[in-house]
């Protein structure tokens, strides 16, 4: 695909009790591959312990925070690193599809099949009660599960090289998401979230 030729538009997805919306391939000045690679190389990937259920655990990927204000999650508190200038120009493109501002990024690596992300719900107080989560994925596919809390009905979204989805609305209220390990053999893959810290 010809990255300048690309449209920016996010395309709402039917989901109850939220807000959803994708875009299969966001416009960058770079290409995905040229985009990851530095990504990788240029960011200061942590290992971080989380606290669930009073025990200290490693996290299943590496990750770094970069943006306006400390967050908080899990007993973790992340100290802000700036916006690179490669950090900025993606924001800029996801603020654009998006029609939204964020002034932070939570970045993870997930470096094979055995990395994953926990069922959880972006819901802390420095998010706002309806907070806009944009989610922009480079390399491997990995599949995206929603579950509702109360009805425990799962949805599942193929997350793509390149793709934008955007969470919103009551989304983080009413769902959990994550990411499940996989048996077969997965290549890496890179995870941008953008959202607003108040």
């Amino acid at each position: 695909m010809d990255l300048f030729s690309a449209t920016n538009t996010l395309t709402p997805i039917p989901f109850e009790d939220g807000e959803l919306a994708f875009l299969g391939q966001l416009a960058l000045s770079q290409s995905n591959a040229v985009v990851m690679a530095r990504l990788v190389a240029e960011t200061a990937w942590r290992a971080e312990s989380i606290t669930l259920w009073g025990r200290q655990h490693l996290q299943p990927r590496l990750s770094a925070w970069h943006g306006a204000a400390r967050y908080r999650y899990s007993g973790l508190l992340l100290e802000p690193l700036p916006f690179t200038e490669l950090l900025q120009e993606i924001r800029e493109a996801v603020e654009g599809a998006c029609g939204r501002r964020f002034n932070s990024v939570l970045l993870n690596y997930y470096r094979d099949q055995r990395d994953s992300m926990g069922m959880h719900s972006d819901d802390e107080a420095e998010l706002g009660p309806a907070p806009a989560i944009a989610s922009l994925s480079f390399g491997a596919t990995r599949t995206f599960i929603l579950q509702h809390k109360r009805s425990k009905r799962t949805v599942k979204h193929d997350l793509s090289d390149g793709s934008l989805l955007l969470m919103a609305g009551s989304t983080q209220v009413n769902w959990r998401h994550g990411i499940n390990k996989s048996r077969r053999p997965i290549g890496p893959r890179l995870n941008l979230t953008f959202r607003y810290v108040y």
